[in-house]
């Protein structure tokens, strides 16, 4: 995630060392990341999750072996919960493999 501090772009790392929160304004266009074997059932997976929300999406990169594909979604989210919602949701779908 980048902030804007003093007019220069930084990024802050979300990890176990990360000893702050970072400050969200909210709303705020949030982006997603998903990846699975299946690139119909990754699309499908968003269309699920975001109902009727507006978004958009790409195709992202798929592996050397052609194993596993990249989707991305961004969408503008009201909240904190509605962020973690829709993560979580990517998180737990049997077609995810992985979320950023």
């Amino acid at each position: 995630m980048a902030t804007t501090n003093n007019n220069k772009d930084t990024t802050v790392i979300l990890d176990n060392a990360c000893k702050t929160r970072p400050d969200i304004d909210y709303p705020t266009k949030w982006n997603y990341k998903i990846i699975g074997k299946d690139l119909d059932k990754l699309i499908a997976c968003v269309k699920e999750a975001m109902g009727e929300k507006p978004h958009t999406c790409t195709q992202g990169n798929t592996s050397r072996t052609g194993k596993f594909h990249a989707y991305n979604t961004s969408c503008t989210v009201e909240t904190e919960e509605e962020r973690n919602n829709i993560f979580k949701y990517f998180e737990t779908h049997a077609d995810v493999d992985m979320v950023m």
